[in-house]
């Protein structure tokens, strides 16, 4: 097995799980938050999707699929684009919205997509090409990899367990008990 098929293998494992995650939740629910200092399931959602995007389209030398899908304005967020929640406060990440968790489900999807490309065209030899030398020592594509495959598999697991939660407050538990 190649390397980058493992890379594949753990961006593809969180795709799978953001439509489990988000079965029968309502726009309430992905925008409800325990707390105001806390995540919501959507924002979460919304932010490893845009960690993805930014880290696969920056290692493909293209635009993002936020951009070229405009999906700014299909989710209509009040941020400055092309803003990805990093460094956000929790009044930031408090005004999140969604019209609807099918948006964030497509877009998702699309980046999905972009990735499964873009990284199954590298080789193990591309890992090591430095695509950043503002950090010392210099960030090689591996460990971009790395980083987004850290982010994408801890925020989709905050947001099942934030699912959860919100299915014991309300009294809607689902049977689903995903491998997060």
């Amino acid at each position: 097995m190649r390397t980058t098929q493992l890379v594949l293998d753990s961006l593809g494992r969180v795709h799978e799980l953001i439509p489990a995650v988000l079965d029968g939740l309502t726009t309430e629910d992905v925008l409800w938050r325990p707390d105001p200092g806390a995540n919501s399931i959507g924002w979460l959602i919304w932010h490893l999707t845009r960690a993805e995007d930014a880290i696969v389209s920056h290692i493909a030398g293209a635009e993002q699929e936020w951009d070229t899908g405009k999906w700014n304005e299909t989710f209509g967020l009040p941020y400055a684009a092309p803003g990805g929640g990093f460094g956000m406060s929790a009044e930031d990440v408090g005004r999140f919205t969604v019209p609807d968790p099918d948006v964030l489900r497509q877009y998702a999807e699309a980046v999905g997509a972009l990735a499964g490309e873009v990284v199954s065209k590298l080789t193990d030899a591309d890992l090591d090409r430095v695509i950043d030398t503002t950090y010392t020592p210099p960030v090689t594509l591996g460990v971009r990899l790395v980083s987004v495959m850290v982010e994408t598999a801890q925020h989709i697991g905050q947001a099942a367990y934030l699912k959860g939660m919100r299915e014991r407050a309300t009294g809607t538990a689902s049977a689903w008990h995903g491998y997060v």
